[in-house]
């Protein structure tokens, strides 16, 4: 048989005192003697007892809890997540931030998804990272006017005015620019499909730099949720085609380490015939065969932001100062380590 919870009436029993003398010692509210406090919270401490900070909280209109809702792809499981150095970058310093000011950053599912928790609406204020299009939780929190951070924009609402930048124009010039100064001619985009900033503006940019310099857009497409096997494809089709790329610009982890496997199953040297980059760092990419070039995305300098941006909205005169991120800095790797000049293919 459980044991029954210990209540603040034992509590206040034990040391003698008054139900309001032991609810002011926890809350802070009222004025009671260090000697009288002492003894209350030794007994608390036999009895095993502790304040209900839900109902604490619910009373103040604060829990003291930032909700964090990750949506690195639409209806992608958590625990696919475990090969993503992104995520858990980003939660350690969001939350480390969060501490630092008196606040606790919790994990929380997405409560717009049927059937989920709704712990997120308890929390003081969220942030979502990649928010969607039209994004049905960013609405919500709105209606209710919680404080909220999105890390990238809801592509069909662009002027929210709490968005962290994420760069990605930036970050897609970076890129091809390295790509071409690896040697690379002929570039392509490997690219998701979800209706995030991410995906989109990366397309959109990269479009606009192959126009502006005459190029051929290669863009092919490649679902979050089908991992490795969908960038195997994706080698395929770029195989496949009347002129093959030399240099590709593949978004995520394992569509990336997919790729370079299919490449080299199929004897094609990386990077000497084609050189690849992948848009997000993974341990995945770091143990492969050959070793893949990344972006570093700055998880923790982004986890700061956002944490400080839900924190200057909670206590409007904190000063909090965090840095701003080196968008776009390429992590190079064996995929695009520079081909030896013979190797390189002639420019008209």
């Amino acid at each position: 048989m459980a044991r029954q919870r210990s209540t603040i009436r034992d509590v206040a029993r034990r040391a003698g005192v008054s139900v309001t003398t032991v609810s002011h010692t926890f809350s802070g509210n009222g004025v009671v003697n260090p000697a009288t406090q002492a003894r209350v919270r030794a007994a608390a401490s036999e009895l095993g007892y502790h304040p209900d900070v839900v109902a604490s909280g619910l009373r103040k209109s604060r829990l003291g809890v930032i909700g964090l809702v990750l949506r690195p792809a639409v209806g992608e499981r958590p625990q696919d997540l475990s090969d993503v150095d992104y995520f858990p970058r980003f939660a350690g310093a969001a939350a480390l931030t969060s501490l630092e000011h008196g606040y606790a950053l919790m994990l929380v599912a997405d409560p717009t998804v049927s059937g989920a928790p709704v712990t997120a609406y308890a929390c003081d204020g969220i942030v979502v990272t990649d928010p969607v299009a039209d994004d049905v939780l960013v609405a919500r929190l709105r209606s209710s006017h919680t404080p909220y951070t999105l890390v990238g924009a809801d592509v069909n609402d662009p002027d929210d005015p709490h968005v962290i930048d994420i760069a990605t124009p930036a970050i897609t010039d970076r890129v091809l620019d390295h790509l071409t100064d690896a040697g690379a001619t002929r570039l392509a985009l490997v690219n998701g499909v979800d209706p995030i900033e991410w995906n989109a503006a990366t397309e959109q940019r990269y479009r606009e730099r192959m126009r502006e310099a005459g190029r051929e857009e290669i863009v092919l497409y490649a679902p979050e949720t089908e991992g490795r096997a969908a960038g195997v494809r994706a080698a395929d089709e770029l195989l496949a085609l009347p002129q093959r790329p030399d240099g590709v610009y593949c978004l995520t982890s394992e569509h990336a380490r997919g790729l370079v496997e299919g490449l080299v199953a199929r004897g094609v040297r990386v990077p000497d015939d084609i050189r690849v980059v992948c848009g997000s760092d993974a341990d995945s990419l770091r143990t492969a065969t050959p070793s893949i070039s990344s972006v570093d995305l700055q998880p923790e300098a982004l986890g700061r932001q956002a944490a400080a941006a839900v924190l200057r909205q909670l206590e409007p005169d904190l000063d909090l100062r965090v840095p701003e991120p080196d968008h776009g800095r390429i992590i190079l790797r064996e995929s695009t380590a520079p081909a030896s000049r013979e190797d390189r293919p002639r420019q008209d």
